[in-house]
């Protein structure tokens, strides 16, 4: 289908506030599943990561692909995706980006296409996901603290912006705007073959475009842990820079540091034991 056919997407971060990440998402996120071979490497984008930047200072921002795209100009481009999704207003941005580009943008789901990034996926020409991969759609997902009058503002702000992933995902499939919202208001994960039968896909990907390391899975371990942690202690209320800081504690230096300072087991297990004790709370 043509990009032209897609609804832009309305962009307006609330001052202070971040969207989180579905702890569903980072539980079916491999972030070693990557593409078997980058064929036409310049004029492709992979976007394996969380979606804004997170408290490494790493992830997928609107920016980065801004730059990439530049660097394209107007040439056809392919991006892969394996995402948990991430910040909401980020993957709108790029969602736009990727709709107003001049020549076709083909976009592979090698993994899972979850929230944020399930909206990036809708912006190309042509949608082609693996067989084992998995589109997940949902509701803005944000961890908020204050009163009930706050609470019920936050509410209010945010259906605007669910209104706005259904109009791309309807775009796109022409499933009935009602039965989106239901999806949405649920929690849908889609396979790859439902996603074609869907519309939300146009294809599958040939089995051999997709490959996942063992090794690279087993180091990426304590990355996903620590990313979990995040985000159970925003939703516990920690503001984020305390959560840098204890995140950075336990990574034994900076938030800055190496992602690779975590995969000590000693930290891993304090990792893991501090997430089991805020899912008891």
């Amino acid at each position: 289908m043509s990009v032209r056919k897609l609804p832009s997407a309305s962009v307006g971060a609330r001052p202070g506030m971040r969207t989180e990440i579905m702890p569903s998402a980072f539980d079916r996120w491999n972030p070693s599943v990557r593409a078997a071979a980058e064929s036409d490497a310049e004029n492709s984008i992979s976007i394996l990561d969380v979606i804004g930047q997170d408290w490494f200072g790493e992830g997928v921002t609107s920016k980065r692909i801004s730059a990439a795209l530049r660097a394209i100009g107007k040439n056809d481009v392919v991006v892969n995706i394996n995402s948990p999704g991430g910040d909401y207003f980020e993957g709108l941005a790029i969602y736009n980006m990727l709709r107003d580009h001049p020549a076709k943008v083909t976009v592979k789901i090698l993994g899972i296409a979850a929230s944020a990034a399930s909206v990036i996926a809708m912006a190309a020409d042509d949608v082609q996901i693996a067989r084992a991969g998995f589109l997940m759609i949902h509701n803005t997902w944000v961890a908020t603290m204050g009163d009930r009058h706050q609470l019920r503002d936050v509410a209010a702000w945010l259906e605007p912006f669910d209104q706005t992933a259904v109009d791309i995902y309807a775009a796109r499939t022409g499933i009935e705007e009602a039965e989106l919202a239901k999806m949405l208001d649920r929690e849908t994960w889609i396979g790859g073959s439902d996603a074609v039968d869907k519309g939300f896909a146009d294809s599958l990907l040939a089995s051999d475009e997709v490959t996942s390391n063992a090794k690279n899975s087993s180091e990426s371990r304590p990355l996903v842990a620590a990313h979990k942690l995040e985000t159970l202690l925003a939703k516990a209320g920690v503001s984020r820079s305390e959560r840098r800081e204890l995140i950075g504690a336990l990574r034994g230096g900076m938030p800055g540091a190496a992602a690779t300072g975590m995969q000590d087991a000693a930290v891993i297990a304090e990792v893991e034991g501090l997430l089991a004790s805020l899912k008891s709370i």
